[in-house]
């Protein structure tokens, strides 16, 4: 059925299909996951002394840059929203209800912790260049990373590892990821799950993934509409 004929089709017979588009949501939310990260660096640690907090937030243009990348996180998580609905759609009617409500679990979780950890991490930011707050002292800017850190690294990580297993583990069971694929997810998803530290190259396992899986997307995307990959 062409555009025209499915314009004059009738409401019964309609069907709304996944955009082309949707394809490279997966690198999209890759790209822009890592460039706010890189954004974000730039924030004073905690062992910063105040005047290094001070020029920070009144002298340095490091603040604009960072806030910057507080507004990249949303459009990182929308575009994983894509990704989610595009991996779902592929799924088809092979969806197993089980591994589909962890699946989707897990990924709205992400999203809504990395939301979290960065609207508290750019909470101080945002205060005092958008509201005129006063400067905070190292005691709290401390404690604001603590917490926006652990949203980050505890939870949205290990949602992301969740997230890994499920989709590694459909990937497998219906036989279209690539065996080395299927490993390289659980082992990162093993990492994520166990790693207790704060580096931040721990933050890139889980974009390379989905970059990954969405490169795999694309290359059968040919495919995709008579047969889901998935």
């Amino acid at each position: 059925m062409d555009s025209a004929e499915r314009e004059n089709a009738p409401p019964a017979e309609r069907r709304l299909e996944t955009p082309r588009a949707a394809g490279i949501a997966g690198l999209c939310f890759a790209v822009l996951f890592v460039v706010s990260l890189v954004l974000l660096r730039n924030h004073p640690a905690g062992s910063s002394s105040a005047q290094e907090i001070r020029d920070f937030y009144l002298r340095d243009q490091a603040d604009s840059v960072a806030l910057v990348g507080v507004y990249l996180v949303p459009f990182s998580g929308i575009a994983f929203l894509w990704f989610i609905a595009t991996v779902r759609h592929l799924i088809g009617d092979r969806e197993d209800r089980f591994f589909a409500t962890v699946f989707l679990g897990s990924g709205l979780l992400f999203v809504a912790m990395l939301f979290i950890a960065a609207g508290v991490g750019g909470a101080l930011l945002a205060a005092v260049r958008l509201r005129d707050a006063p400067v905070p002292s190292a005691d709290t800017v401390v404690t604001i990373r603590s917490l926006a850190s652990g949203f980050l690294f505890i939870y949205a990580m290990r949602m992301a590892a969740v997230f890994m297993i499920v989709v590694s583990t459909i990937g497998k069971r219906l036989g279209v990821f690539p065996r080395g694929l299927v490993v390289a997810g659980y082992l990162a998803a093993l990492v994520l799950i166990v790693n207790v530290t704060e580096n931040e190259a721990f933050l890139l396992v889980f974009p390379a993934w989905v970059a990954a899986v969405s490169v795999l997307i694309l290359r059968r995307s040919g495919r995709a509409r008579a047969d889901p990959i998935l």
